[in-house]
């Protein structure tokens, strides 16, 4: 009898946990806060100031009505943006140290490896990243840094 009620119950416990992937709710999320913005910056040493940042895949401007249907199916890149959101509220917000660290170095492997892989750096140069949190007050909108990295060698970020 008790296997009978498991087996039951199996097909709505994958149910109830798929439900919040299908139908996407704004109750999912606990707070809606600022949006972060990922940034980055080459330099060419440990002790240079970035002084040139830039967007880290900003989006595109224009999207015709295929390139829309192309990314509703197929947007790997997308998916990446939605977790390094993740990765930087997640920085932001914690207190434990394991967590931040694990943050920031995911973060800098990949704008390292999306840099490389795309020829947008010299392995020679290292990187910085940084992230603002975009939030609207009255009729404008303020920019605040929430994170500031250390420069970090792209070579060594990208041979691991």
């Amino acid at each position: 009898m008790t296997s009978l009620l498991t087996l039951c119950r199996v097909p709505f416990d994958g149910l109830r946990l798929l439900v919040p992937a299908i139908v996407p709710s704004w109750r999912f999320f606990d707070a809606v806060r600022a949006s972060p913005r990922l940034d980055y910056a080459l330099v060419d040493g440990p002790e240079d100031r970035a002084t040139a940042w830039r967007g880290f895949r900003p989006r595109p401007a224009v999207l015709t009505p295929a390139g829309m249907a192309r990314r509703l199916l197929w947007n790997p890149e997308w998916n990446e943006d939605l977790y390094l959101v993740s990765l930087a509220e997640r920085l932001v917000t914690t207190d434990v140290p394991a967590t931040e660290a694990h943050s920031a170095r995911e973060l800098m492997l990949r704008v390292a490896r999306h840099l490389d892989r795309h020829g947008l750096c010299d392995r020679g140069a290292w990187l910085q990243i940084r992230l603002r949190f975009v939030r609207r007050v009255g009729d404008g909108v303020v920019d605040d840094i929430g994170y500031l990295s250390a420069p970090c060698p792209i070579a060594e970020l990208v041979g691991r």
